[in-house]
């Protein structure tokens, strides 16, 4: 059985209902269907909503349906009165400007960015699995979705404002009190301002073609592509322009990559390095982990995604542990900051078969082999091969 992706994890309890159920039986989470989404979401924990789809939900899919993307929070989601509502533009811009989202509307012209979103701890059980993490969800396979957002060009709204010299940083703040923080706070976060004015960067009022859900940060929420969920901030209430990034707990302490002898307990501000831009991965969505399927030709697809500027060039797939391996079909790239979905068909005899799965960057780079050499005493970052594990019976 491939680590992490078969049976339960160590950590904190999470719910799976059996696959098909159509109503929820007593002891089933109820934000299932508080928040919309499907009844076999894997829930992590309900408050705050952390929660993700089964791969197979993924599976063939370039746009992941809204009862299916999943959900990463820190803090309740909050009652926001959208008619109340206004935006704050601040820091060091020449104009400050308060914002309504109809404002927003008429001022700026509305652009469209198709983004993958990934959780910086995503397959995090593959890391448990070598080393225990205390306190952190065991995220599988399904932290990661992607979107049609609309909305306005973040770079738009800062030229309205007019940056000014020294503006280095751009912050966002959030309602959302996380009590993990310390001292417990609004959730907030920063990206460089290179990338807040590279024009791909959304304040997203809709996924989808349909309003933005509360549980994903209705009335507004960032969108950044390429980068790491946590910076794609929800609930948005203020943007400010700075000379250093955000001093908010979860870009200063949190969302960091300490090396594995690290005491996280014990981070404070500035230890590690600051987690940006997604890296190479490459993933294996169906069949499930530990199916069993027939022998004989088996499709096996999946997805790769590169966030840091490079595309994906090319996903080898090996149906026998690695030993030979065979190129992947690859669907072609139809927007620069989406994933790839890719299918290969191998033929599989009697017995067990371990399935992997590795993707080449447009740099010819690859990504590490194992969940052990990226390990982390946060779970950030596994970007390992993708591997399941198959019994082939008649």
């Amino acid at each position: 059985m491939a680590p992490g992706r078969g049976r339960p994890f160590p950590g904190r309890v999470s719910h799976l209902p059996p696959a098909g159920i159509t109503a929820l039986a007593p002891g089933y989470p109820t934000s299932i269907m508080k928040w919309g989404k499907r009844d076999d979401m894997l829930v992590h924990e309900e408050e705050p909503f952390n929660a993700e789809p089964p791969t197979g939900a993924l599976a063939g899919r370039f746009l992941t349906p809204l009862d299916a993307f999943y959900s990463r929070n820190h803090g309740p989601v909050p009652r926001i009165d959208a008619a109340a509502w206004r935006l704050e533009v601040d820091g060091l811009v020449e104009r400050r400007l308060r914002l309504s989202l109809e404002e927003l509307r008429s001022r700026f012209p509305e652009r469209e960015v198709v983004a993958t979103l990934q959780c910086a701890g995503n397959r995090r059980a593959e890391l448990i699995e070598v080393r225990d993490i205390p306190g952190e969800d065991p995220w599988r396979s399904g932290a990661v979705s992607t979107a049609r957002w609309t909305g306005v060009s973040l770079a738009d709204v800062l030229a309205g404002a007019g940056l000014r010299p020294g503006a280095a940083h751009v912050s966002f703040t959030a309602p959302d009190v996380a009590r993990e923080a310390d001292p417990p706070q609004p959730y907030g976060g920063s990206i460089p301002a290179a990338k807040a004015v590279a024009g791909e960067v959304l304040l997203a009022w809709a996924m989808n073609g349909h309003p933005l859900p509360a549980v994903h940060g209705a009335p507004l929420r960032v969108v950044v592509p390429g980068w790491i969920g946590a910076r794609s901030v929800k609930w948005l209430e203020r943007v400010t322009a700075r000379a250093d990034p955000s001093g908010n707990y979860f870009q200063a302490v949190a969302y960091r990559m300490s090396p594995p002898g690290a005491d996280p307990s014990r981070s404070g501000p500035g230890t590690g390095i600051p987690l940006g831009p997604v890296a190479l991965t490459c993933d294996i969505l169906s069949p499930e982990d530990g199916s069993r399927v027939p022998p004989g030709p088996t499709e096996i697809t999946g997805y790769a995604f590169a966030g840091g500027g490079h595309g994906v060039a090319r996903v080898d797939v090996s149906s026998d542990a690695g030993r030979t391996w065979s190129q992947a079909e690859l669907d072609a790239p139809a927007h620069p900051w989406a994933w790839r979905l890719w299918r290969a068909v191998v033929v599989l005899s009697e017995g067990e078969a371990d399935v992997l799965a590795r993707a080449w960057d447009t740099a010819g780079a690859t990504h590490p082999e194992t969940p052990a050499a990226l390990w982390n005493p946060k779970g950030y970052g596994n970007t390992s091969w993708g591997r399941l594990h198959l019994t082939c019976r008649r």
